[in-house]
């Protein structure tokens, strides 16, 4: 009886001091960690953000750069980090989903050591060729390269990543024998695709769409179910004649594992409440990204369906880096 009674003390001091720190919080200004350098898209996400969120929370917002083995180097400091809401994580599709299939000792499990807070946006790509290649559209383009099996070659940033495995998911659905080109980062990709060392690439929107307007690549589909506003006049890939391809990447924010339920509740509604400014969505869409917001327990439920589907891309890539 005497355990039994303790036990019901201690439970009780906890919730207790769980919803004094809800309530009080936040107490400090909020960190949010971007595994990734200043300027890149992560970065001009979050800044999109931080004005607005921090009117919202009454406390300043600060991005802080952790940059390091795609991402991973920004989640280990995020998933040490005292579980209090004070220090969040801006994530993408690599570093959440794609990394735990791609690395096999990765220190940090996606849906073990964070707990999701709000997913703010997707990003959809587009489906590049060089301009050399006879081929006005997408059904155009998989005559072209199912005719020459072996000789089509596709760029990408990087062995495993998003612009990596969209065209191996794109090779999985039509049956097609392409190439892949790894290089380091999207700009020298592009450059070779330019150039036609490369005939195929997918990219996300922003640079896409500018090398498009700009007659360097032609922009053949985009990898979401709706049209894109930065290339209204391009198709999806679903109208292209492909059922059902609709692979896009997600920016979502998340916090360590064990954070209250209340101080959840309270970041989630604050990321909802910044997600319904005009300006925001109108800023977002200019940078290339789908407003999409999900709440936290939908964006846990979100990561836990998109897991096994890029888990299976990567596996049937082949690609690993350790």
């Amino acid at each position: 009886m005497r355990l039994r009674t303790c036990l019901a003390v201690a439970a009780l001091a906890f919730l207790s001091s769980a919803a004094a720190l809800a309530q009080g919080f936040p107490s400090k200004p909020i960190r949010i960690v971007v595994g990734f350098p200043a300027g890149g898209p992560l970065d001009q996400h979050a800044r999109l953000l931080t004005d607005k969120l921090q009117a919202v929370l009454g406390q300043p917002v600060l991005v802080d750069y952790k940059a390091g083995a795609g991402g991973t180097v920004g989640a280990q400091d995020v998933m040490k980090a005292p579980p209090d809401g004070h220090t969040l994580m801006l994530a993408n599709t690599g570093v959440m989903v794609i990394n735990p299939a791609l690395y096999s000792r990765l220190p940090y499990a996606t849906l073990k050591d964070f707990t999701p807070i709000a997913r703010t946006a997707m990003q959809p790509l587009a489906l590049l060729v060089n301009t050399n290649v006879p081929a006005k559209n997408l059904q155009e383009f998989m005559a072209y390269a199912k005719s020459r099996p072996g000789q089509v070659n596709f760029g990408s940033a990087g062995n495993g990543g998003i612009s990596h495995l969209v065209p191996e998911m794109f090779k999985t659905a039509t049956g097609l024998f392409m190439v892949h080109i790894p290089y380091r980062g999207s700009a020298p990709a592009f450059t070779d695709l330019i150039g036609g060392q490369v005939q195929f690439m997918a990219e996300s929107i922003p640079q896409a769409a500018s090398y498009h307007k700009q007659g360097k690549v032609r922009a053949l589909a985009v990898t979401s179910r709706e049209r894109n506003p930065a290339l209204p006049e391009v198709p999806t890939v679903i109208e292209s004649g492909i059922k059902g391809f609709e692979v896009v990447g997600f920016y979502g924010f998340l916090a360590p594992a064990g954070t209250p339920k209340d101080v959840v509740a309270k970041l989630s509604d604050a990321f909802g409440q910044v997600m319904q400014s005009p300006d925001v969505k109108n800023r977002m869409v200019s940078q290339g990204a789908d407003p999409a917001f999900l709440g936290s327990e939908d964006f846990a439920k979100f990561l836990a369906s998109e897991m096994p589907r890029w888990a299976d891309a990567v596996k049937k890539s082949g690609a690993k880096l350790d």
